[in-house]
């Protein structure tokens, strides 16, 4: 795998017995002591999860905000300091370039992340389109990431930072110093729970996360990989960048159209999502359960009335609620709650039934 990228924590991962596989064109930790024991692990406790494939890029100028609303479908002017946003990028069609979260320092410092297999193209797009007194940077060699997600995260984390957790919201985020280093420190996550982001220099990686490790053994802390993050994000239907969406869906079709924010003023994709939207989408992103032992894996084909319709998005079985649920793209007349369609396994038609998302939700603290 020598052609692959390594997060500044790849030694460490070989350490703790990790299974390494390739994801998103670097080498990344998939489990360490078993997908379902680390994903029972974040729904009951927590788990600490290496994320920094993830792009970072730090946009700065009087005219950063404009960039950004250029660029992306939510409404950024909307953030306050020390708030971050859901948002997304579109092609002009409408298409989905990727999704990612946007974070406001100030009036005129942004940070964009996006995912890992989209940093480069990302990075182009956003600059290819910069009429803006603002400049765009690439951080992400020099950002690693770490996540702690899970009902314990606040307890485990507390004794490392100076300020109240539970005084940041969720999708806030605050500039802090963990274990006397130079963090971002954010609410936010990818798996449904709790929990907490830390951005900080790659070299200081590797001793906050054996810090954070070792405090939070006790509270039942384990490390987690991408199999349980995979999990994790369909049971609360979070999406997939390059399953769920990409440049042949549009953000209303995956379902994204709360950040898609028409009245914001002009958006690269603007005109065709709203000519879409006042059409109506003729698909729709659906999430389904399988009855029985039968489980819908990703690509698996989709069949309405005998016909083929598409395919599975997500499947998986769902460790919280014992089914087997999935995603998959349906004629927007068959997506609706109750509406029931056929999986092909191998061959086999299996019976499959739309139901409402997210499968899973967390009961607040």
């Amino acid at each position: 795998m020598s052609d692959y990228k390594r997060t500044p924590l790849h030694a460490l991962h070989h350490t703790l017995g990790a299974r390494l596989i390739p994801f998103g064109g670097w080498e990344m930790p998939v489990e360490y002591s078993g997908i379902s024991k680390e994903h029972t692990a974040v729904r009951t406790a927590a788990g600490l999860f290496d994320v920094s494939h993830m792009g970072e890029f730090e946009i700065h100028g009087r005219q950063s905000l404009e960039l950004i609303q250029l660029t992306t479908a939510n409404d950024a002017a909307k953030l306050v300091d020390g708030q971050a946003q859901y948002s997304a990028m579109a092609y002009p069609e409408g298409t989905v370039i990727d999704d990612l979260l946007v974070y406001r320092h100030n009036r005129e410092h942004f940070m964009v992340v996006v995912n890992a297999a989209n940093i480069q193209k990302d990075f182009e797009w956003i600059t290819s389109h910069n009429r803006f007194d603002a400049v765009i940077e690439n951080v992400s060699d020099r950002v690693a990431l770490l996540a702690v997600q899970g009902p314990k995260a606040i307890d485990i984390l507390q004794p490392f930072v100076p300020q109240q957790l539970d005084k940041i919201g969720p999708y806030h985020f605050a500039r802090l110093a963990v274990l006397g280093v130079d963090a971002i420190v954010s609410r936010t996550g990818y798996t449904g729970e709790d929990g907490f982001e830390i951005y900080v220099s790659a070299e200081h990686a590797e001793s906050i996360w054996n810090a954070i490790l070792d405090r939070g053994r006790p509270f039942g802390l384990i490390p987690a990989g991408l199999g349980a993050r995979n999990t994790l994000r369909l049971e609360a239907k979070m999406l997939l960048y390059g399953n769920d969406m990409d440049e042949t869906t549009t953000l209303l079709e995956a379902g994204l159209g709360w950040i898609v924010k028409f009245d914001k003023g002009e958006f690269i994709g603007r005109d065709s999502l709203l000519k879409q939207k006042q059409e109506g989408v003729k698909r729709r992103l659906a999430g389904f359960e399988m009855p029985g032992r039968d489980i819908a894996r990703d690509h698996y084909p989709v069949f309405v009335d005998g016909r083929e319709a598409g395919r599975v998005t997500s499947g998986s079985p769902s460790i919280t609620l014992k089914k087997n649920i999935g995603l998959a793209y349906l004629p927007v007349e068959h997506a609706s709650v109750g509406s029931r369609f056929q999986v092909s396994i191998r061959g086999r038609m299996c019976d499959a039934q739309v139901v409402p998302t997210p499968f899973y939700k967390r009961k607040e603290r």
